[in-house]
């Protein structure tokens, strides 16, 4: 494709200057294994009330933690019980990258089933061979 760059130092500065509806895609996470059979479907962009298991990094472990705020200018998320103590004694919130966790259960609202439709729809053609 002549329209995309395939220059790093163009890609880090896109990546980098990227737009919210844009950073929106960057930051999703991938699926469960069993919400991966469910719904037909890899990964999605994260929201705010997803469970999300860490599965890289210090933090990573079995425990599910609810998905607080993302930030999509810092392009982390905060979830629930993921705080670390600063030297003053307050706790505060540790970024993680959303491609280091996984979505154990997805927050379902009609929109957001919409987009799990389309996409299992999509892949049903793909599996089939529809395009030929």
């Amino acid at each position: 494709n002549k329209l995309v760059s395939s220059s790093r130092r163009k890609q880090r500065k896109r990546h980098f200057q990227a737009p919210s509806h844009v950073r929106r895609i960057i930051m999703s996470s991938p699926l469960s294994k069993e919400m991966r059979t469910k719904y037909n479907v890899r990964s999605l962009p994260i929201r705010k009330d997803d469970e999300v298991q860490v599965v890289r990094g210090h933090y990573k472990g079995q425990q599910v933690g609810k998905v607080v705020q993302c930030y999509r200018k810092k392009f982390v998320i905060y979830i629930e019980r993921i705080q670390r103590e600063k030297a003053n004694g307050a706790t505060v919130y540790v970024g993680i990258h959303p491609s280091k966790v996984v979505i154990v259960k997805p927050k379902l609202d009609k929109d957001r089933k919409m987009i799990i439709e389309r996409r299992a729809k999509s892949r049903q053609g793909a599996d089939k061979g529809a395009k030929y």
